[in-house]
């Protein structure tokens, strides 16, 4: 608990849906939400409050969080976005400083002065390699296995190197099982989500509320699919393998797929909750059909 907040008070904030007035978001208890901005995304979001939540709570009430992937990095399976949320103001700064640089050089240039210019050379490399370690996510992935790794004692030469083989083939694809379980947490929160907006903009029975409950069920028959089918492709692998390691992409591809237009969904419903236009809720309706067929297709064709 922390200022009197119960951790039931601040799962509710995480999980309810935002509240949209006047092109500005607010959380369910009427706090303004920053809009955050980086490279590959704008959007809204709800961050947990410092000391309620452990890590595992806050991955599955806030999983899209900067919190949330400041977690993720730490234990070794983030992602290029998670990096780019975490430091979401480092590209805008570069740009900003690599400009007032660029400017200065130029006048450099013109009066040929060799130790400025030597110390403007340093200036623009220093930043590039501090980039780069920030966002090697190799780096990530060393420090855990840094913290994780423990000397063992070799008492069998020959069953030593098996267990070794046989270790380093799941290992090197364990970051898929870490990203299956993130996933599954994310669509939990969001399924139970929109079946709430669903019930509120559609009462039953109506027909319009059964046909997107019918969607919302095969969502969720397609991304538990997906997810078991990677955990079966991780689990019995007997290599580390790239054409392994594309099936499994394209499984975590399809999954971000299903949990995106539920998300798309979400926001549509929270928007256009008090609206009566058909146009709309027809469009949401392709939307999620074009989709659950796009996913089948793929599996079709993986299966041939």
């Amino acid at each position: 608990m922390s200022n009197g907040i119960t951790k039931a008070q601040e799962i509710k904030r995480l999980t309810k849906p935002l509240i949209i007035e006047n092109s500005k978001a607010y959380d369910c208890e009427g706090n303004l939400i920053r809009c955050v901005e980086t490279l590959s995304d704008v959007r809204y979001i709800i961050e947990p409050r410092e000391g309620i939540l452990t890590e595992d709570e806050i991955m599955q009430y806030a999983p899209e969080s900067k919190a949330a992937s400041k977690i993720k990095l730490k234990r070794g399976y983030g992602t290029i976005s998670d990096v780019l949320l975490v430091y979401e103001s480092l590209p805008w700064f570069l740009g900003l400083y690599y400009t007032v640089l660029l400017s200065i050089s130029v006048v450099l240039f013109h009066n040929r002065s060799l130790i400025p210019m030597v110390i403007l050379l340093v200036l623009f490399i220093l930043p590039l390699i501090a980039s780069y370690w920030i966002f090697n996510l190799k780096n990530y992935e060393k420090s855990v296995e840094k913290i994780s790794k423990k000397p063992k004692a070799e008492k069998n030469t020959t069953k030593t190197v098996e267990t070794t083989i046989d270790k380093t083939s799941h290992v090197s694809l364990k970051e898929y099982d870490h990203k299956v379980n993130d996933l599954e947490i994310i669509f939990e929160v969001k399924e139970k989500v929109v079946k709430q907006l669903i019930e509120k903009k559609f009462e039953p029975p109506q027909i319009t509320y059964d046909k997107f409950m019918a969607m919302i069920d095969s969502c969720h028959k397609l991304f538990y699919r997906e997810a078991d089918s990677a955990r079966n492709i991780v689990s019995l692998a007997a290599e580390d393998t790239p054409r392994i390691r594309g099936e499994l992409d394209n499984k975590i591809r399809n999954m971000k797929k299903i949990i995106n237009q539920i998300e798309d969904l979400t926001n549509e419903l929270v928007v256009n909750i008090n609206s009566d236009s058909k146009d709309e809720v027809k469009v949401l309706l392709d939307d999620m059909e074009d989709l659950i067929g796009s996913v089948k297709d793929y599996k079709g064709d993986s299966n041939e």
